[in-house]
């Protein structure tokens, strides 16, 4: 079945660019115009992704993504007039799964979508992906998308769980940050320093505040890897 993706911007322009490129690229869109109605919408009905634009008026993307992520997991795509670092950095950290600067390459932003729904919805479970994988008290299971740490239950972006499975897939091993993002991203796809810092960041923040204080070690220089995971 094709992906359902919700399109937030103020720009009509936008949106039927957006649009016309993803329903090309056979997934089917609904198109809203403001914060409140896409909040409305995926009440509504669950979309598999939001493109989500950060600088609309009265309730901006980021407040947008903060409230989805009161209850929602869905991957969100930002989209931002202005390339600046903060906007990167923050979107991130609000639980976004990755940014798109406008003005923006329709294919690329095509291509961005289909990793992100292919991390968190695996068309086809490959074989190593029907084991768990485990280190200290820190545990995957792809087949379900599942994390835990000691039995308390973790919840991540697809981005941070390919990040995190990647690690554990080589729990020894020092990854620096293009093997880091090789494990969430297609080779083809830039993906600056200060976004794998980012989502570094929000899995440290996540796993410590479900008793894990040790996630990820920084190797200065080099780049990271996986700490014990005892606690």
């Amino acid at each position: 079945m094709p992906h359902n993706i919700l399109v937030a911007d103020d720009d009509p322009h936008i949106r039927e660019i957006i649009c016309f490129a993803l329903e090309k690229a056979e997934m089917k869109t609904q198109a809203v115009a403001d914060g409140a109605a896409a909040l409305q919408a995926v009440e509504r009905r669950a979309p598999d992704l939001v493109v989500l634009d950060i600088g609309m008026p009265e309730m901006d993307g980021l407040e947008v993504c903060r409230r989805l992520r009161q209850k929602s997991d869905v991957p969100v795509l930002f989209l931002s007039a202005r390339d600046e670092e903060i906007d990167r950095v923050l979107g991130l950290e609000m639980g976004g799964d990755d940014y798109v600067t406008k003005p923006f390459s329709p294919r690329e932003l095509v291509a961005r979508v289909n990793v992100i729904l292919r991390r968190a919805r695996p068309a086809a479970v490959e074989e190593e992906d029907d084991r768990q994988f485990a280190h200290g008290r820190l545990m995957l299971v792809p087949a379900s998308h599942a994390a835990s740490f000691g039995g308390k239950p973790l919840v991540l972006t697809a981005i941070e769980f390919a990040i995190l499975k990647g690690f554990l897939a080589r729990p020894l091993n020092v990854l620096g940050r293009e093997a880091v993002m090789a494990n969430a991203y297609q080779s083809n796809i830039h993906v600056s320093d200060r976004t794998v810092d980012s989502h570094i960041r929000n899995i440290r923040a996540k796993l410590a505040a479900v008793g894990c204080l040790d996630a990820i070690e920084t190797v200065h220089g080099v780049g990271f890897r996986l700490g014990r995971c005892g606690g």
